[in-house]
């Protein structure tokens, strides 16, 4: 009974168009800053180190080097005060939290990027376009 209460509450400060990102997104999170009666967003550009936490209390980390030094900001996901997540690049995870980064400097602090354009021939299968290129290289040679 108190779960279903939790839920409807809950369900009322939930975001209806949610961002969809992962772990090791590189994302522009636009945040609304009030300074006096002026609101104006302040973008905090890096990587997504971790997700944590479910419905209304899910909170996402991003991570940055600002002169050298590494800056983290822990967001509410569905907080009003969050104006957009903007995803500028999709890395290459195979781990639920990157905490590693944290002791990595300059350029190893890269990840992968994620390849969604992979050529698919009739049969579709992942290695088949490189099969049909290596017949064709040799039906060429024979010729």
């Amino acid at each position: 009974m108190s779960q279903k209460i939790l839920a409807a509450v809950e369900a009322s400060s939930l975001k209806s168009e949610v961002p969809t990102f992962e772990i090791g997104d590189t994302v522009d999170v636009h945040t609304r800053i009030l300074e006096g009666e002026k609101e104006r967003i302040q973008i905090f550009n890096g990587v997504v180190i971790a997700r944590s936490g479910s419905g209304s209390r899910e909170m996402f980390v991003v991570r940055r080097i600002v002169a050298g030094e590494g800056v983290e900001r822990k967001f509410p996901l569905h907080s009003p005060k969050i104006a957009k997540v903007e995803v500028k690049r999709s890395g290459v995870a195979k781990r639920a939290k990157l905490y590693y980064l944290r002791d990595r400097t300059g350029k190893s602090t890269r990840l992968r990027e994620k390849r969604d354009d992979t050529p698919k021939t009739e049969a579709g299968g992942p290695g088949e376009a490189k099969r049909a290129k290596k017949t064709a290289r040799k039906t060429a040679a024979k010729a």
